[in-house]
């Protein structure tokens, strides 16, 4: 597994290549570090998928969070309620924040995309607004990758930003992104083409709280996998 490195710096300021989306999103994730705690603490889409979760969920359940930031709300929720964590997160700043935050779970400095996944090795995986600076493709091919390390009647909880963009050029919270994903019908129909089906769905509009915050489309998708088979 590959290691995070320490970020380099020219006059101040990161130095990414153009084409790494997981170096791009470990610089804004790094910058951000405990203010993107703080700006979605109030996220009530969020707490209410981790009650659905916890109410699906077997005592010491192994769960895998993708791009788990801080730790906070969901590793710690979850490891408080018994289960074993493992978070994934390509920022060394997040993942050295949520060691110290919730040391109860176990968290890797890793790309996802990188990381083995032995099928059926999990009973539950989230992934919280983590595939944003992927490509299409990417986020297409990693959710069958989940799905397929989940066991079967094992669960999912996919929350995006479910905006028809690709490769497109913002700044969220003071940090310029390149943000791609899918129309919230497509991401349905991504979900389905990985083998999930799709239980529910719940979209909420959400303002994160900070000076550069602005008000943003939720989708967050509740999803089982059902079948012992899933396309490769």
């Amino acid at each position: 597994m590959r290691r995070c490195r320490a970020p380099h710096h020219h006059r101040g300021r990161r130095v990414v290549a153009e084409g790494d989306h997981g170096q791009r999103a470990a610089a804004v994730f790094d910058a951000l570090g405990l203010t993107y705690e703080k700006a979605f603490a109030r996220s009530e889409a969020h707490r209410a998928s981790l009650d659905w979760l916890l109410g699906r969920l077997a005592p010491g359940s192994r769960i895998l969070d993708v791009g788990s930031g801080t730790g906070r709300p969901t590793a710690s929720t979850l490891t408080a309620a018994g289960h074993e964590v493992l978070g994934v997160d390509v920022s060394p700043v997040m993942v050295e924040l949520a060691t110290r935050q919730v040391p109860d779970a176990t968290f890797r400095c890793a790309d996802i995309r990188e990381v083995p996944l032995e099928e059926g090795s999990f009973d539950t995986v989230c992934a919280y607004f983590s595939f944003l600076q992927m490509s299409r493709a990417d986020q297409s091919g990693l959710l069958r990758r989940l799905a397929r390390a989940l066991r079967p009647g094992g669960s999912l909880v996919f929350a995006t930003v479910p905006l028809d963009v690709e490769d497109f050029e913002a700044v969220f919270m003071g940090q310029p992104v390149r943000a791609t994903s899918f129309a919230a019908e497509d991401l349905v129909a991504v979900a389905n083409g990985a083998g999930l089906e799709v239980v529910s769905e719940q979209s909420v509009v959400f303002r994160p709280d900070h000076p550069d915050g602005f008000a943003e489309p939720h989708l967050f998708l509740y999803c089982r996998r059902e079948i012992a088979s899933l396309p490769g």
